[in-house]
């Protein structure tokens, strides 16, 4: 009845829009042209009217990067490594977005699959490509060069140096993956990681005391997680910068932690950035703060920088009283328990599914996946993460489009090769789920399972979606997952993933964040 599959050596790239970047260059470098994109033009509704209200259309231009600098000097793709500094946001309210790529520059193994090897000299015929992730797929998104100008200033994400682009068109890449600049406008953390990286986001308690969230952070940190962090809302659905220096209804990039000295103890400190690249914190551990002044620790002037970057330092205690969420996102599902276990493994299993409003309603109907839970009696064992695209939901969705339940399998009804009966359904009590991030396009939630053989069936859905559902076990020692699906979708991949931590998790619904 089970079976094993294995993983595939390495993940497809799907080319968005069919356009394949290599031909589209080659066309054009044969030509002597430079390339214009007509899936994505340089027209205003590839930003979105909500963008431009109250905007002087007429000095609305489109302009190449060479034009941009006006010859003084070239374009370069990356200047001496990317970094977060470069990065400063715009009119477009992404900062859920930039804060997620904000994280991205500090893992370069990440970040590589994303910017691609290019340049503005080799072979340069004013194209670009990038890489997102999607539904178990990486998708190669084409673009021009062209950045929309509006009175001689950037109209989206600025370059803190004039000559460095790869924030721009990078920028550009994800509002055409997503429509329209406009459609970048207040958005989800966890949908950026995980466009970003393909991993599973973790949502951490704030209520931890701050010597242990500092040091998962740090924990974090040393294992190449990104890591993220939004503010609550303030009175009006807008974002603004209140007197303390945050910025309300807004993300920010956690970029590290320390404990450091001070009046003859201990302060353990967590560190922010603005995807601004300004407007900072101004209260305890601030720059210019008395706290920087007082203490004595050898490492100040390794830690404390006086710099209007964005950047700055406060501590736990204030992080844990003006942010409601702290997102971490890897490959496996993490935490960041005292108690781990040093070689944790994960076993995962991924399905790619399309679902069809009407042909699954009830559980009977429904979309069935049968896998089994080891010996193992730790508590969050088992995860189960959908993903979807957003092309896939219509404007007014504010909730995850997709239901599911996962119910217990006694011996007696193990036998079913094809679909379990009715008669299953009515007897069994679906086990209990807390949600670990929930978003419009990604949902996460985790399960305490005893040993046993269980069913997930998707029972319902809004409207006729496309998704991935990854299933991870917590494995003891090196066993490897024993699974069978069932119904008519289909198993493209299973692998057993290594980690030293346990998740540690509490409820929560995610809200966008952005700024006007």
């Amino acid at each position: 009845m089970a079976h094993n599959q294995q993983f595939p050596a390495k993940t497809p790239i799907i080319k968005f829009k069919e356009q394949d970047f290599y031909s589209l260059r080659d066309h054009c470098l044969n030509r002597g042209l430079l390339f214009e994109d007509e899936t994505f033009p340089a027209e205003t509704y590839s930003i979105g009217l909500q963008l431009l209200k109250g905007k002087n259309l007429s000095n609305l231009s489109w302009m190449r990067p060479k034009d941009l600098l006006k010859g003084k000097s070239e374009p370069l793709f990356i200047l001496e490594g990317a970094s977060r500094f470069d990065i400063q946001q715009g009119e477009a309210g992404d900062c859920w977005f930039l804060a997620a790529l904000g994280a991205l520059t500090q893992s370069p193994q990440y970040l590589q699959k994303i910017l691609i090897d290019q340049s503005f000299s080799y072979q340069y015929a004013g194209i670009f490509h990038f890489r997102f992730w999607r539904c178990g797929q990486w998708v190669e998104v084409v673009i021009d060069d062209r950045l929309p100008v509006l009175n001689n200033e950037y109209l989206f994400v600025k370059p803190r140096n004039k000559r460095e682009f790869w924030p721009c068109l990078l920028e550009k890449a994800y509002a055409k993956f997503h429509g329209s600049y406009a459609n970048l406008h207040y958005g989800y953390l966890p949908d950026a990681l995980v466009d970003l990286t393909g991993g599973v986001v973790t949502n951490i308690s704030l209520h931890s005391s701050s010597s242990d969230l500092m040091t998962m952070v740090k924990t974090a940190a040393e294992a190449g997680s990104l890591m993220t962090c939004s503010t609550l809302a303030g009175p009006t659905s807008e974002s603004v910068t209140m007197a303390n220096g945050l910025v309300s209804r807004h993300a920010y990039t956690v970029t590290g932690a320390e404990q450091i000295e001070y009046r003859r103890s201990w302060e353990y400190l967590i560190r922010l950035w603005n995807p601004w690249g300004k407007i900072e914190w101004r209260g305890r551990w601030s720059d210019w703060s008395p706290e920087w002044q007082e203490t004595h620790d050898q490492r100040k002037s390794q830690l404390y920088e006086d710099k209007d970057n964005g950047e700055f330092w406060m501590s736990c205690q204030d992080f844990r009283d003006n942010f409601f969420g702290l997102f971490i996102c890897n490959q496996v599902p993490i935490s960041l328990d005292h108690g781990s276990t040093p070689h944790e493994r994960w076993s995962q299993m991924m399905f790619k599914d399309h679902l069809i409003p009407g042909n699954t309603e009830g559980y009977q109907r429904g979309m069935q996946y049968i896998f089994s839970v080891p010996d193992s009696m730790e508590n969050n064992n088992v995860i189960m993460s959908f993903n979807i695209g957003p092309q896939n939901l219509k404007a007014k969705d504010r909730t995850f489009p997709l239901k599911y339940e996962v119910f217990k399998v006694r011996q007696y009804f193990q036998h079913f090769q094809d679909r379990l009966p009715s008669t299953f359904f009515s007897q069994f009590r679906i086990a209990e789920k807390g949600i670990v991030s929930e978003t419009t396009c990604n949902l996460t939630e985790c399960f305490s399972l005893s040993p046993g053989t269980y069913v997930v069936v998707v029972s319902e859905g809004r409207e006729a979606v496309e998704f991935l559902l990854r299933i991870f076990l917590k494995m003891p020692n090196s066993d490897r997952q024993v699974f069978q699906k069932m119904g008519p979708s289909r198993a493209f991949s299973t692998s057993t993933l290594s980690r030293g931590w346990t998740l540690m998790l509490r409820s929560f619904r995610a809200f966008s964040t952005g700024n006007s």
